[in-house]
C-alpha cells in the first residue's frame, strides 16, 4: 500500500493524462471533532474518479457530484458542518466542521510530476498555494513548517475565490514511511500485514534461507544480506521503524547497532524484559553504548498490552508505532 498523498498525486496526474479536469481538495483547518487531519488530500476528476479522503466518507458524495459535473476554474474555500442541521446530513462527528480548498489542477502536470518524483526519492518538500491567483510554489522542507493557511490583511478579489483575508495555503508533503522487519517468521508475518494496510512501505531482512523460501508476502520487500548491511543499505530516516523479531542475538543485535546509529524514528526488539535488560547491557559493555543511546531501543516491542501471540504482539507494535507517529508516546504516559 501507498503513501496516501503519494496515492492521491499519482491518480491526479494520470487523470491529467488522461485529458480530465482534476480538482485538489485539501483539508485547511478544522473544528471540534474531524475526521481527518489538516493537510488530507482528496483528487476528483471530471470523468469521474476520486482517490484520497477528508472526510472518511462524510462529505466525499457530495464532493464527488459538485466536482466532477462542475469542477472550480480558480481556487475555492468550502466550509462543512457549519450548522447543525448540516452536520446531521453529512454525518460529521460530535459537532465538527472543516474548512476545505478547491484547488484546480489545469497547469500543474509538471510540478505535480515533480513531487511525485521527490517523494519517491524520500525528499520531504513544503507545496504553496496563492489562494487568489492560484498560483503555486515547491520549495524543500525546513524543520519546523506545518500544514497551515497563511493570512493577509489586504483586500482578495471576490471574482476568483472567496477567501477574504487568507492568501497562503501551505502543506508538507513527505516520503512514504517505512517498516524494516527484521525476521521473516509468523509474527513478521502479522506485523507486514498490518503495516501495509496503514500505508508503510514494508522491508524484510532475513539471511536464513528456510525462512526466505517461505516468505511470499508480494507487496513487502524481501532484500538481500545480513541485517547489519541492509540497514546500512536503506539509510534510515525519521520516517523509518526497524523491529527486530528473530529473537537471535546474531541477527537481531546487527540491525540495532547500525539502527540506533541512524535516524529512525523507532527501533524496537522482541523479547521478554530480562532478555532485553541482557541486551541493553551487551550492547553497553561491548559496542559502547551510551544509557541514552540506549533509551532510543523500545524493547519489550509494542505497548504493553498483555500481548502473547503474534498477531497481538503485530498489534502491540504498531499500536506504539502509529502513537508515536502521531506525536503521542503512551509508555511514556504510562511511566508518569
Amino acid at each position: 500500500m501507498q503513501n496516501t498523498q503519494l496515492e492521491v498525486l499519482q491518480a491526479a496526474l494520470s487523470a491529467m493524462h488522461r485529458g480530465a479536469k482534476v480538482t485538489l481538495v485539501s483539508v485547511i483547518n478544522t473544528f471540534g471533532t474531524s475526521p481527518r487531519p489538516v493537510g488530507s488530500l482528496l483528487m476528483v476528476s471530471s470523468d469521474g474518479h476520486i482517490a484520497g479522503s477528508v472526510s472518511g466518507g462524510c462529505i466525499e458524495d457530495d464532493l464527488m457530484e459538485r466536482l466532477v459535473n462542475q469542477p472550480p476554474e480558480y481556487c475555492e474555500l468550502l466550509k462543512y458542518g457549519e450548522s447543525e442541521k448540516e452536520r446531521h446530513h453529512f454525518g460529521l462527528p460530535c459537532g465538527g466542521s472543516l474548512d476545505l480548498l478547491l484547488e484546480p489542477l489545469a497547469d500543474q502536470r509538471q510540478q505535480i510530476q515533480q513531487l511525485i518524483e521527490r517523494l519517491e526519492q524520500r525528499q520531504t518538500c513544503v507545496r504553496s498555494v496563492d489562494v487568489a491567483s492560484g498560483a503555486t510554489q515547491l520549495k524543500p522542507y525546513n524543520q519546523g513548517d506545518i500544514a497551515q493557511l497563511l493570512t493577509t490583511h489586504s483586500a482578495v478579489s471576490q471574482q476568483k475565490s472567496n477567501a477574504d483575508e487568507c492568501t497562503q495555503w501551505v502543506n508538507v508533503f513527505g516520503p512514504v514511511w517505512r517498516l524494516l522487519i527484521i525476521g521473516a517468521g509468523q509474527t513478521s508475518r502479522y506485523l507486514a500485514e498490518m503495516a501495509n494496510a496503514l500505508g508503510y512501505r514494508v522491508l524484510i531482512s532475513d539471511p536464513r534461507t528456510q525462512y526466505r523460501r517461505d516468505w511470499n508476502l508480494s507487496y513487502t520487500e524481501l532484500l538481500e544480506g545480513y541485517p547489519d548491511d541492509v540497514v546500512r543499505q536503506i539509510q534510515p530516516d525519521d520516517r523509518t521503524a526497524i523491529v527486530a523479531l528473530t529473537h537471535d542475538p546474531k541477527l537481531d543485535d546487527l540491525a540495532l547497532l547500525e539502527g540506533l546509529a541512524s535516524e529512525a524514528f523507532y527501533i524496537g526488539a522482541l523479547g521478554s524484559f530480562n532478555t532485553n535488560r541482557n541486551r541493553r547491557q551487551r550492547l553497553q559493555e561491548h559496542f559502547g553504548f551510551t544509557e541514552s543511546q540506549l533509551q532510543r531501543l523500545q524493547g519489550p516491542v509494542g505497548l504493553p498490552i498483555g500481548s502473547k501471540t503474534p498477531p497481538e504482539i503485530a498489534l502491540a507494535v504498531m499500536a506504539e508505532l502509529t502513537a508515536l507517529k502521531n506525536g503521542v508516546d503512551l509508555k511514556a504516559q504510562l511511566r508518569n
